[in-house]
């Protein structure tokens, strides 16, 4: 290469030396081109093409005003000339915006003579909008009514809500014109304020203006609107809520007594009255509206303690209540109404709360059914000692013969004939008996003996007989609550102060929350809220209705299951008192995942004609859990995975190995289930993943976990399974035999027996080492505590001596202080006493120097006089 450039280089100067013209021609072509490319660059570089101008976003033909430049001056102005203008904000390419835009358009079609509509393009980097606002979302809805404003809409972009909360702000009062209309307007579940104001003196008397501002803070606060304002202009209607003031706001309230505005207390401002309505509100349903992105509104409120998710149709357009509504807000405002005292078992006012609390009858566990005893005191507040340890009858009652005592009242007519019906359920004895306190006359005890009978499940019929089986009730069986309930005392009124499980009662749209009522446990198809755009049937019965109950803190919720011949508020009043019950009743719901096979086959069931090819590893649900696991003639290696859980994909390959070892010979079945999608009993629970357990067959109640110290792999798999399935083999060998031949029978037996005592012996020696080392840890512990103490003890008093030492110092140091003090003492009375002095000789020295001018004055006249006289006289 260097060869080739030297010879080109000779090349071209022996052609400078023969031609110097082509390469002085050549030289300047090559400047002109090099100056052209650096010329031409150089305002490329400079040259940017503009962007595109705006285009109108809404369609000419809808009475929206855009402003598709971002002209926000032009707002104001539009403002100024209406009543109540929407202003609406977007991005031209944001889909939200896009979507929403259909939604404005509805609601401009129809309120166009009652608000102005104005759409401003705050994207355009040349416009206004842009420079004076910075949205973190695109679309945002402002409301102004008047001067008051704006009031930011937080809802979802529908247009049925867009134009209930437009509505809501056009009339944020409602007029109350008698006492009909009034009571209408108190009744209702939602808080209620009513203000007086007569409009005799003036158009607009004084604080009609504050009070109106004040509902539109509440709107600005709260954007559902779920405090609503009256206004009330004649006194007789004012005198029915006992209002004799003008110019008085009221706050009606159902549990606790009515409050009025204190004037003389607070400023009556807007921010006030609003401030003080939302700080003495009664709320008894509250409207959740998940944003519909990653936020803990939900999380916030569920760990506030158990809730009643209630999912059904929201009608914001409805000129009639809501019957649905009505019927969950009847429920629970009885549910929060702790005032009654008609719960009472006597009928009498005497006793003011009451606590339950359920007992096992001691050996009534049979195979018909489980008695327990429900015991529960009534107790009084005016007797102080049950009210500070209202519920502490049963925790002294556990140890000894005082529980034997209460329930010898309990069960005293035998127990209760048990109803056959296909779900767990409790049926009441013919009679409770109940005894007076024995410490307080105004105790009164109950107790109750009731039964529950559990659910057998299909494969139990299939267990040996030599094997022993515990009846489990299904995972994901619910109770039809319209003939099972917990007849407590006093039903649903007031129960929320009768009960530690106190729940909050939580309304959503069905429409917008689809994907959480699913995961919750509502169908997946929408069949069964066909009716989701009406929300009532012909009859009034609420089919599109889906209640839950979420106890995040122990982590369970259930869900309500009811006939279509049930009302409504039956079943949800069973609902809740079989939640509340001692001994409750609810099981619960275990969320199930059907794959993919399922979903087709949910897709296409008919298509489905072929059994599905077998697997040599079995996948699992929650509904073929227990009956595939708990197969008393299976040995079943269950493997936990989920699909976020990389090192359970990389065990893959060694559960599949494993799996083909054991295929074909009908030993060890292999099986695996996600437990990120399905929800497991507590007694199938693992607390990481992934874990293996091993099932014996007629051993279930010996399952075994493969250890976690132990890398999971092929060889340690295999000895684990071997290992806890030997003894069994043998045992079941050593049985075969017994049967085949007489003389082999009894030995195998004591084989059997002798080998289930070595491995019991083995346990104990294991026991025994681990307790050796439990202890030389604790010895060990015990002396590097004593050390410690010692340590602490010098410490101490090294702490104490210098404590002495400066304690001392401390008293030196004041003697010394004390000293100095006195010798200033000493020395500020001998100056003053010396101050006295000087002033005293200042004094005489100026008599004597007054008296020594006089006298020589008087030797100078008397010279004078002499020379006087001496002259005259020559």
């Amino acid at each position: 290469m260097l060869r080739r450039i030297r010879r080109s280089l000779r090349q071209v100067l022996f052609l400078m030396a023969r031609r110097p013209d082509v390469v002085c021609g050549v030289l300047l072509l090559s400047v002109l081109l090099i100056l052209a490319v650096k010329f031409t660059c150089s305002r490329a570089k400079n040259v940017v093409a503009s962007a595109r101008p705006p285009v109108r976003f809404f369609s000419a033909e809808v009475p929206v005003v855009d402003l598709y430049l971002g002209q926000l001056d032009q707002v104001e102005r539009l403002r100024a000339v209406a009543e109540v203008s929407l202003v609406f904000f977007y991005a031209p390419w944001c889909a939200h915006s896009m979507a929403a835009r259909q939604e404005v358009q509805q609601v401009a079609k129809k309120l166009a003579k009652q608000v102005q509509f104005v759409a401003v393009n705050c994207w355009w980097s040349q416009g206004k909008c842009r420079k004076q606002n910075h949205f973190y979302h695109y679309p945002v809805i402002h409301l102004f009514y008047r001067r008051f404003g704006p009031i930011e809409y937080k809802g979802p972009f529908i247009a049925a809500y867009v134009e209930s909360f437009v509505l809501r702000v056009i009339t944020p009062l409602t007029y109350l014109p008698s006492r009909a209309t009034l009571q209408d307007f108190l009744s209702y579940h939602e808080p209620g304020v009513v203000g007086f104001f007569q409009f005799n003196s003036s158009p607009q008397p004084p604080g009609y203006i504050t009070y109106l501002s004040s509902a539109l803070q509440a709107l600005k606060r709260d954007f559902r609107g779920v405090i609503r304002f009256g206004v009330v202009t004649s006194s007789q209607v004012a005198e029915a809520i006992s209002i004799k003031d003008d110019e008085t706001v009221y706050l009606h309230r159902r549990f606790n007594s009515s409050l009025i505005f204190p004037r003389k207390e607070r400023n009556f401002t807007s921010v006030n009255i609003c401030g003080w309505v939302f700080e003495h509100r009664e709320t008894v349903l509250q409207w959740l509206q998940p944003p519909g992105t990653k936020s803990r509104l939900l999380e916030q409120e569920l760990t506030k303690g158990p809730a009643l998710l209630l999912f059904l149709p929201h009608t914001p357009l409805g000129s009639k209540p809501n019957p649905i509504l009505t019927q969950i807000a009847d429920v629970a405002v009885r549910y929060h109404s702790c005032d009654n005292p008609s719960w009472i078992s006597d009928g009498t006012s005497v006793f003011d709360s009451v606590c339950c609390q359920s007992v096992v009858v001691p050996g009534s566990s049979t195979v018909t059914g489980t008695n327990f005893c429900e015991l529960c005191l009534n107790f009084s507040k005016r007797d102080s000692t049950n009210s500070a340890m209202p519920c502490s009858f049963l925790a002294v009652a556990q140890g000894g013969a005082v529980l034997h005592s209460y329930l010898r009242h309990c069960c005293q007519y035998g127990p209760p004939t048990p109803v056959s019906i296909t779900a767990p359920t409790v049926t009441p004895s013919a009679a409770c008996s109940n005894f007076l306190s024995s410490y307080s006359p105004f105790g009164l005890y109950s107790a109750c003996c009731r039964q529950i009978k559990p659910q057998l499940h299909a494969y139990s019929s299939q267990a040996s007989v030599n094997s022993e089986r515990i009846p489990v009730a299904p995972p994901s069986s619910a109770i039809s609550l319209s003939s099972v309930s917990y007849q407590g005392v006093g039903g649903i009124t007031g129960l929320r102060c009768r009960t530690n499980k106190t729940l909050r009662f939580y309304v959503l749209d069905v429409a917008l929350n689809w994907p959480l009522a699913v995961r919750l446990g509502a169908p997946s198809n929408k069949t069964a809220f066909h009716q989701m755009d009406l929300g009532l049937n012909g009859d009034g019965s609420a089919d599109s209705l889906f209640a839950t109950i979420v106890n995040l803190k122990d982590e369970v919720h259930y869900i309500l299951q009811r006939t279509p011949t049930t009302p409504l508020k039956e079943s949800l009043e069973a609902f809740i008192r079989n939640f509340s019950a001692p001994y409750s009743l609810l099981q619960r719901h275990l969320v199930e995942w059907k794959g993919e096979e399922g979903e087709e086959k949910a897709r296409h069931p008919v298509e489905e004609q072929s059994p599905p090819c077998p697997h040599i590893i079995t996948e699992l649900t929650t509904s073929s859990l227990l009956p595939f696991v708990m197969d008393p003639d299976k040995d079943v290696l269950l493997f936990y995975y989920t699909q976020w859980c990389g090192f359970c994909s990389v065990l893959n390959h060694i559960v599949i190995q494993l799996a083909k070892l054991f295929q074909g010979n009908g030993t060890v079945t292999i099986a695996r289930i996600n437990v990120a999608r399905n929800d497991l009993p507590w007694e199938f629970m693992v607390d990481h993943v992934p874990s293996i357990l091993l099932f014996p067959r007629h051993r279930k109640q010996q399952s075994v976990k493969f250890p976690d110290d132990m890398p999971i792999t092929l060889p340690n798999l295999l000895r684990f399974v071997l290992k806890h399935l030997g003894s069994g083999r043998h045992t079941d060998r050593s049985t075969k035999a017994s049967g085949e031949g007489d003389g082999l029978g009894p030995g195998a037996l004591l084989r059997a027996e002798f080998l289930a005592l070595q491995g019991e012996v083995h346990t104990l020696h294991l026991a025994c080492e681990r307790l050796s080392q439990q202890l030389t840890q604790l010895w060990r512990d015990n002396r590097r505590l004593t050390f410690n103490t010692r340590t602490l003890e010098a410490q101490n008093a090294e702490l104490q001596q210098e404590r002495q030492s400066l304690e001392e110092q401390h008293r030196e140091k004041s003697r010394q202080l004390e000293k100095a003090v006195r010798r200033l003492q000493e020395l500020a009375d001998a100056s003053e006493t010396l101050l006295n002095e000087n002033t005293l000789l200042r004094v005489l020295l100026r008599a004597l120097k007054d008296r020594t001018e006089v006298k020589l004055r008087g030797d100078v006249g008397k010279k004078g006089g002499e020379q006087k006289r001496n002259h005259l006289a020559s």
